[in-house]
């Protein structure tokens, strides 16, 4: 019996996150979506207003047995700038953090252990948030693979 495992990604604009890891294989789904925040069920408008909390983030599914939460963790350094507070790009607001939210002590000890080894990489201090994986909530339907669908995305480095 073939088991999943799921990790919680928010590095700015979620188009270009979600589209970055369909990109890994071992990863069976990327979906985007709010999690971090208090408002259940919002909208983007609601997330975009900034009053929520909410962090633009992608829910990655993937086969442990063929693709490594630190090979996401790699991924997830790689697609974005874990220096800028609340900034990706273009796109400002806290909705844009750069934050791992992670599910039980291993996650959190991996995702510890790769933002101190990541550190290394960069002068200016990373501001990444790991956090207690939160409600997720997935986005409306014209925000799941826009990529793919319109060969247009967010700041992905």
């Amino acid at each position: 019996m073939a088991t999943t495992e799921t990790a919680i990604f928010a590095a700015g604009c979620f188009w270009g996150v979600e589209a970055a890891f369909h990109q890994v294989p071992g990863v069976l789904d990327a979906v985007s979506g709010y999690t971090g925040g208090t408002a259940e069920n919002p909208s983007y408008r609601d997330v975009c207003s900034g009053r929520t909390g909410h962090a633009e983030a992608v829910q990655v599914t993937y086969d442990p047995q063929k693709v490594t939460y630190e090979h996401l963790l790699g991924v997830f350094w790689r697609i974005h700038d874990p220096t800028t507070l609340n900034r990706q790009g273009p796109d400002v607001g806290s909705q844009y953090r750069s934050a791992i939210f992670v599910s039980g002590d291993e996650q959190r000890e991996q995702a510890k252990q790769s933002l101190n080894r990541e550190q290394q990489n960069y002068s200016a201090p990373i501001v990444t948030q790991i956090q207690d994986a939160a409600p997720f909530y997935r986005a409306e339907e014209y925000h799941q693979r826009y990529f793919e669908r319109n060969g247009v995305a967010c700041h992905v480095i």
